[in-house]
């Protein structure tokens, strides 16, 4: 029983140290993804969305902790414990999403790996049986390192680490970019929907009263053919999703100018400055992105703004020309309020946040 406990726990211990590491490298992701289990049409919790950076740290430092405290042998019946508890809480919350089809990517493992809602539960399920046997025959787990103090000290010393690299995360950009708009990629490309691709199904659900009685019928049933059928109503029932393009609600356009997407993607070298949250740019940004358009421009490169929303004091306070783009495409794009873009003919060449310009 040791060998299968053992196996068991590397596999759980690795599971958990993969999904809490995509995620340390960009907290702001599960920040925004806690914000919508939070909304009103979902969970309902509106007094949590102040906390939900802390709250989305907190369960991220538990996962990448307990899978590395796994693995070592450290503490292993308040680990096990500790990992059920929290199984438990991902198990409701991918059941609550793909059960009322609430939050269609609950990102248990970031941007890294994209899962259904129903792939998350069964995900879910699987390891919790793990955890289950973990906490039955928790005996068996033993210590890989004989020295309690260096036990101990690596235990913690991962611990302090994960803390540290989710705070530059925060306050930076993330080391790791898994999205669409990671450097390298090009927007266009990322656009495009292959010929061959598999397009989304429907089906049609007609009803129709016929002798007084409302029923439901197929498209194949043809029910306006039946002699005295009155037509009721109709609905449309996806059965299957077609595919969905990487980059998907991508545009730029104003009152003045209209959609100047096509034009942008196809310059030579632009720089974009993002701002998902313009009313919370604060002063020490608005400082350093006027020197740095200040810069771009005596070099004769193009600079425009890509915000979530515009009005005069905000026309007035910078000197580029701003723009909209869907709120989420721009926290997509960039985590830094606000960040900036390099683009090379719709190639994102650089990013950088705001807190890292000269």
């Amino acid at each position: 029983m040791k060998y299968l406990v053992n196996l068991i726990r590397i596999s759980v211990g690795l599971t958990f140290i993969f999904s809490g590491f995509v995620k340390l490298v960009d907290p702001i992701g599960t920040k925004i993804k806690m914000l919508e289990y939070f909304s009103e049409d979902v969970l309902n919790l509106g007094f949590l969305n102040a906390y939900a950076l802390e709250i989305s740290i907190l369960l991220i430092l538990m996962e990448f902790v307990l899978g590395i405290w796994l693995l070592l042998g450290y503490r292993p019946k308040i680990t096990v414990n500790l990992l059920l508890v929290l199984t438990l809480f991902f198990l409701f919350l991918t059941w609550y999403s793909a059960y009322f089809n609430k939050v269609t990517d609950c990102g248990c493992f970031g941007d890294a790996i994209k899962l259904s809602p129903w792939e998350t539960f069964y995900k879910n399920v699987v390891l919790i049986i793990l955890v289950l046997v973990l906490k039955k025959y928790q005996a068996n787990i033993k210590p890989v390192i004989s020295g309690k103090k260096i036990r101990t000290a690596l235990a913690h010393g991962f611990g302090l680490a994960a803390l540290l690299l989710s705070i530059y995360s925060i306050l930076h950009l993330p080391l790791i970019d898994f999205r669409p708009y990671a450097i390298g990629k090009n927007i266009t490309k990322g656009m495009r929907i292959p010929k061959d691709a598999p397009q989304s199904k429907f089906k049609e659900i007609w009803y129709y009263k016929i002798n007084g009685e409302t029923k439901e019928y197929t498209t194949d049933q043809a029910p306006w053919d039946i002699p005295g059928a009155e037509f009721i109503s109709r609905k449309t029932i996806q059965i299957s999703e077609g595919y969905t393009p990487p980059i998907h609600d991508f545009s730029i356009e104003n009152d003045d100018e209209g959609d100047i997407t096509t034009q942008v993607l196809k310059t030579n070298k632009i720089y974009l400055i993002i701002s998902s949250n313009p009313s919370k740019i604060n002063s020490d940004a608005i400082a350093k992105v006027k020197l740095f358009v200040s810069d771009a421009k005596q070099k004769n490169v193009k600079v425009i703004g890509l915000f979530s929303q515009i009005d005069k004091n905000m026309e007035s306070a910078f000197d580029f020309p701003l723009y909209l783009t869907d709120e989420t495409t721009l926290k997509t794009m960039i985590r830094s309020n606000p960040g900036i873009i390099l683009l090379k003919k719709g190639t994102v060449a650089k990013k950088m946040s705001w807190r890292d310009l000269e």
